[in-house]
């Protein structure tokens, strides 16, 4: 009889639902997709329907549902916390209460309540709901061993803070994990990147990446700054922060006044200009977190004596400081769990109540050809029927058109400047689109990454797009890289891809943006480096196909590919969601599934005029 086990992570952010059974990852999504609430934290109620419906599973019918952390010592930790920096932290421990009291704190209770909405009490077969829990770092940890490729690695899991580990240190060996090394609260590098994040006026948890975009704009500057005053950082990677000038253990915001102070200037305002201070100043907290995990990393390979690397936590979402470590070749082989943020954790969860229970019952850890993510593609997918039968509700004015027509039609609108939203299969689980649902375009066209991020993603523009390059031409294109397939890498354009910039002389700031720097300027950083997806036939076979095409008709093996969704809105899930987008952006044309969307022909509407203000900016 198949064990099937349901792990969800909630309350904080990233909301999120994984299910495996016996072992093997059959479904997972975040709750922000159905929500359309971008992070949302709340229960992942939506989540859990796909996942059980996915596999025509009832919740009676889970051996266990696991939350991925254990909230009573994160509780202790916001006690502690408020006693170490009383009084300044009364306040904000007293506005934390309603919730802890309600829900957070006494959470098998509530994850009961919202999961029984799921049962039927109607007849008396009904049974109790097993709650397992979890804790916030072995999740992590176990999201990133169990579903890569290797028998045995190294684990490193750095991220804000769980309940009170920041940083750890793991070892994964067959079937089994074991901690070797961590850090506590509030010593904690994913904060300390926040702490910036926030100074230069982005959104904590959200814009993390346009502090990692602004960096190659500006000049290390302030790097001994950084380490002179805000962190010690010691020859291992090991470092404790100066918590002088740090306020978020208080609660409200991440830095205080002597940080302001510093630096010279308040924290910027959201949406006013940027100048080349911020971007100075992003630049060097970037090179400060590189440094800091190459230590960590160099620290944990000589006390595994490892060949792989598995990551994983909210900073191994920096793809810069992965391509750094790559760069380094600390480890033979890298593996990072494509949703390393907390709604990884869902999958983390589960996976350990799997392997500490059955696994050495049944039989051994199964070593995937490519790995457990299933290329990432994990969330719900729509067939050709369903599609119309949505796209009919809407109005919209489509036409069929097959398989064998799809890659060589749409590579052509393409290679001809227009821009196509691309709806196909299941859904991507992680931040990153994957060639699912995603927005594509031609890297060749030197104009084509302001417009896409202006008209289309409502966005700074000084954003990078990524390249998704077909898998067996990436050296081609760029250097050190083999395998990247869930676009978390920074790899460097080859210097015969380059292009002379002698343009670029006396231009400082967002002004460099203007420089054509490669035969592919549109996924060319200013730093002459790229957020790479290497597209696999194996896991996407129809992306791969329409890049094949795309190369044929051009001799270029790349297309842009940015996320199916406008700024601070989650990315698309269903074709409604699909099509609203399409008509709010100047996307020219829309594929979902068979289905072929021409902008031109389809009738303008009133409906949602206000639709911009619905989304809360990142």
């Amino acid at each position: 009889m198949a064990i099937h086990i349901l792990g969800i992570s909630a309350y904080f952010h990233d909301s999120a639902a994984c299910l495996i059974t016996d072992g093997k990852i059959m479904a997972a999504a975040q709750q922000e997709r159905f929500s359309r609430i971008k992070h949302d934290p709340s229960f992942p109620l939506d989540a859990i329907k796909y996942c059980l419906s996915s596999q025509n599973l009832k919740i009676q019918d889970l051996y266990c549902v696991v939350y991925y952390e254990d909230n009573w010592l994160k509780f202790q930790r916001l006690v502690a916390t408020c006693i170490e920096f009383a009084p300044k932290s009364f306040f904000s421990f007293v506005d934390s209460m309603p919730s802890w009291l309600t829900k957070k704190l006494f959470i098998k209770r509530q994850i009961i309540y919202e999961l029984s909405k799921l049962l039927d009490f109607g007849g008396k077969g009904s049974k109790l709901i097993k709650i397992e829990f979890g804790n916030h770092h072995k999740s992590h940890a176990a999201s990133a061993f169990y579903p890569s490729p290797f028998e045995k690695s190294a684990i490193l899991c750095i991220d804000g803070v769980g309940e009170w580990e920041t940083t750890s240190f793991w070892n994964g060996i067959g079937t089994n994990i074991s901690k070797l090394f961590s850090m506590r609260f509030p010593h904690s590098l994913g904060l300390l990147y926040s702490a910036f994040t926030q100074y230069l006026g982005f959104k904590v948890n959200s814009g993390e990446y346009k502090l990692m975009g602004l960096a190659p704009y500006g000049n290390p500057l302030y790097v001994n700054k950084i380490l002179d005053n805000l962190i010690k950082l010691n020859s291992d990677g090991t470092f404790r922060l100066n918590m002088t000038y740090f306020d978020y253990p208080l609660g409200y915001k991440m830095v205080s006044s002597r940080f302001e102070d510093l630096f010279g200037d308040i924290c910027r305002k959201p949406e006013s200009p940027l100048t080349q201070k911020h971007m100075d100043i992003a630049n060097s907290i970037q090179l400060v977190i590189d440094e800091t995990v190459i230590r960590l990393a160099k620290n944990l390979q000589k006390k595994t004596d490892a060949e792989n690397l598995c990551l994983a936590g909210g900073v191994a979402l920096n793809c810069v400081t992965n391509g750094k470590i790559i760069q380094k070749n600390i480890f033979k082989n890298i593996w990072i769990q494509p949703a390393a943020g907390d709604a990884g954790c869902a999958v983390g969860a589960a996976l350990s109540i799997w392997y500490e229970n059955f696994q050495p019952h049944l039989s051994a850890r199964k070593i995937f050809e490519f790995d457990g993510m299933n290329g990432g593609f994990l969330g719900p997918n729509y067939s050709t029927t369903q599609v119309c039968e949505e796209l009919d509700k809407l109005n919209a004015k489509y036409r069929i058109i097959s398989d064998s027509e799809i890659p060589g039609y749409v590579a052509q609108l393409i290679s001809d400047g227009n821009v196509i939203g691309w709806f196909s299969g299941r859904m991507e689980f992680g931040p990153r689109a994957l060639g699912a649902r995603s927005i594509l375009g031609d890297p060749r066209n030197p104009e084509m990454q302001s417009q896409m991020n202006i008209k289309i993603k409502f966005r700074e523009s000084f954003r990078p797009f990524a390249p998704s390059i077909l898998h067996e031409n990436v050296s081609d294109y760029f250097d050190d890289l083999k395998f990247s397939p869930y676009m978390l890498v920074v790899s460097q354009i080859n210097q015969n891809k380059r292009l002379d910039n002698k343009n670029e002389i006396g231009l400082s700031g967002i002004d460099r943006l203007k420089v054509k720097r490669s035969t592919i300027p549109a996924v060319t950083h200013v730093d002459y480096s790229a957020r790479v997806q290497t597209v696999h036939s194996e896991t996407n076979p129809k992306f791969h196909a329409l890049i094949k095409s795309f190369y044929k008709i051009t001799g270029c093996p790349v297309l842009i590919n940015t996320s199916f969704n406008v700024r601070g809105e989650p990315i698309v899930c269903s074709p409604s969601d699909a099509y609203r987008c399409f008509m709010r952006s100047n996307i020219d044309f829309l594929v979902i599934e068979n289905a072929f969307i021409d902008k031109r022909d389809q009738h303008k509407s009133n409906d949602d005029l206000f639709w911009k203000k619905k989304y809360e900016l990142d």
